[in-house]
């Protein structure tokens, strides 16, 4: 058994002060293999805590069916940081942000369209209690009270930049308690009054997230938490990239001298993020600051971090280790073995199956009146299709879809029209009914649901209606795409040039020996996701700054390895190559 409090000096573990350096690293974004490579360089840069967060809809990402094994085994992650001795800060849900569709919310909170989230409305309260119920008793017998290495777990997170409502955030606190948590609990949010007074709980430990002016931050901090520990719980060292902008990068010598800040104030700091990892999947998030200014997160979340995406020590982590050699004694540093790269080169995609010719395969139709939103068909991630037919002849016309979410394909008895996106402005795309009517067809992807401000109601696919001109259509046949599960796809041989549109393309990787580290190349590719011996590597779009796609050796074996492409406009190869380094800073296009 271990203690750890909080004092008017300071973080007290075990009777004896101690200073927190930490770095974030999620478990759900690193193959479960790489979790100790990861947790050994974060302690070799000079750290004693690692930090994660915890998603809820990653655990239950349909209501009351509950996930915690591969990936999304947070205990076994906790438990091995621990072995390694490491302390661990869990930052658990309801709502963590993180660039992570919605947030960490799950999807389904959606289909009860009177619900209001992040506050005390009973019915969120509801489910976050079904759902504590089934997570915190997986985190009390690794708490340090019980001898396990988790010292501290926040409430919320960064809640001032959401709302006030302190009701909600009681609920919370005291459910932990409830439960048996009873390590510290602390806040975190931005260092401005109304973000603080926001998020703070009383008799509970402040923290404030910032990437510079070390100062100035806790200078407010002090303003609303006179003593007690300092602590940046969110360095904010690198940052996020979306679709369509350059990479973002930091300085190392930068980053390095707001770190010095903090550490000569005596402060705590915790890097977000030491290493960012990968948005497999469909769990990149999105953000949208105002109306209709909607920003998808790419793949990679590598955030220019310490560790790249594939876990490297950068410029940055050199530079972060000498300045906490300042401030404490460091042994020579020791690095895991290098984990091989190997660039297996072109890859033929020779098989073909067209998304029109394959949907009774993949996809069971539901009619309505109107066209539904994913959540109302139970449908969390990937694509739908709505389709209808409209009687003709009719004259040159727009076609409006009120309101898409996020990017609709339209077809018109089966030939493309153009696309419609989730904009600033309202799109539209001319069609022409001939005499004897049309159907049409519009396949929507959801391109990732809101993570962070006023906008986290994020319905997908067409939620309010279709018009042409300025008449309603109805009568839809709707298909959920959520593409889980491609094995009863129909593959044949066919030019990759031919036909253009929604097609899956297959072949084999051919490995030989012990696998290796890659990276996709996806030049020549338009938009879509890969999927690698059934796992979703993630989305790839020609737009950048993103161009490969991150491929870990434990998800590849030796021999033959199936490689499955979902390309939503076509491509004028009929290969792709897997080479031994990324690309992340392609110009946008």
């Amino acid at each position: 058994m271990h203690s750890f409090s909080i004092e008017k000096s300071g973080f007290v573990y075990d009777g004896e002060p101690i200073r927190l350096l930490s770095g974030a690293m999620h478990y759900f974004r690193t193959v479960p293999a790489y979790w100790k490579d990861r947790l050994l360089k974060l302690k070799a840069c000079g750290l004693n805590t690692v930090e994660t967060y915890i998603p809820w809809n990653l655990h239950e990402p349909k209501e009351g069916e509950f996930h915690f094994e591969g990936i999304a085994d947070a205990a076994a992650f906790v438990e091995l940081a621990g072995s390694l001795g490491l302390h661990v800060i869990v930052r658990p849900s309801p709502y963590i942000c993180s660039e992570w569709e919605f947030g960490g919310l799950p999807a389904w909170l959606l289909a009860n369209p009177y619900i209001q989230l992040r506050c005390s409305h009973p019915a969120f309260l509801a489910k976050v209690d079904a759902y504590y119920d089934e997570l915190i008793p997986r985190l009390a017998p690794l708490l340090c009270t019980n001898g396990g290495p988790i010292i501290a777990v926040q409430v919320e997170n960064e809640y001032g930049s959401y709302g006030n409502d302190a009701k909600y955030l009681a609920h919370l606190k005291d459910g932990l308690i409830k439960r048996g948590i009873d390590v510290p609990l602390f806040t975190s949010d931005g260092p401005t009054d109304a973000l603080l007074q926001g998020g703070s709980v009383p008799g509970v430990l402040s923290t404030v997230n910032f990437g510079s002016d070390a100062v100035s931050a806790f200078a407010k901090l002090r303003k609303y938490q006179p003593d007690g520990p300092l602590m940046c719980m969110e360095f904010w060292n690198g940052w996020f990239d979306h679709w369509g902008e350059p990479h973002h990068t930091r300085g190392a010598l930068d980053a390095a001298g707001v770190l010095d800040d903090m550490l000569k104030a005596g402060a705590s700091v915790n890097f977000y993020m030491f290493h960012g990892g990968t948005n497999f999947g469909y769990y990149n998030g999105a953000n949208c600051q105002e109306p209709d200014r909607y920003d998808p997160t790419i793949t990679s979340y590598d955030y220019d971090a310490m560790l790249n995406e594939a876990g490297e020590p950068t410029d940055k982590y050199f530079a972060a280790r000498d300045v906490i050699a300042r401030y404490m004694p460091l042994g020579e540093l020791e690095l895991p073995p290098a984990i091989a790269k190997q660039a297996y080169g072109r890859v033929e995609l020779a098989e073909q199956a067209v998304l029109f010719e394959q949907l009774n395969a993949i996809s069971a139709p539901t009619q309505s009146v109107t066209p539904l939103p994913m959540e109302r068909l139970g449908q969390q991630h990937g694509f739908i299709l709505y389709s209808t037919r409209i009687s003709g002849p009719r004259p040159a016309e727009q076609l409006y879809l009120h309101d898409v979410r996020d990017r609709a394909l339209i077809f018109l008895d089966g030939v493309y029209q153009g696309v419609i996106e989730r904009a600033p402005v309202p799109q539209s795309v001319t069609i022409t009914v001939p005499e004897g009517g049309s159907k049409l067809d519009i396949l929507v992807e959801n391109m990732g649901r809101i993570n962070y401000g006023p906008y986290l109601k994020d319905h997908k696919g067409i939620t309010e209606g279709v018009r042409l001109g300025f008449q309603y259509l109805f009568d839809w046949t709707i298909r959920p795409l959520p593409l889980e599960e491609l094995s009863h796809l129909t593959f044949a041989g066919g030019d990759a040039r031919v036909a253009a549109g929604p097609k899956f393309y297959r072949g084999k990787l051919q490995v030989e020996g012990s696998p290796a580290d890659t990276f996709l190349d996806m030049q020549g590719w338009t938009k879509g996701v890969v999927f690698l011996n059934g796992f979703n590597l993630g989305r790839y779009w020609n737009k950048g700054p993103q161009r490969t796609l991150y491929v870990p050796a434990p998800l590849l074996r030796e021999g033959d390895n199936e490689l499955v492409i979902f390309e939503l406009h076509g491509t004028d190869q009929s290969a792709v190559y897997f080479t031994d380094s990324s690309i992340l800073d392609q110009a946008p296009s």
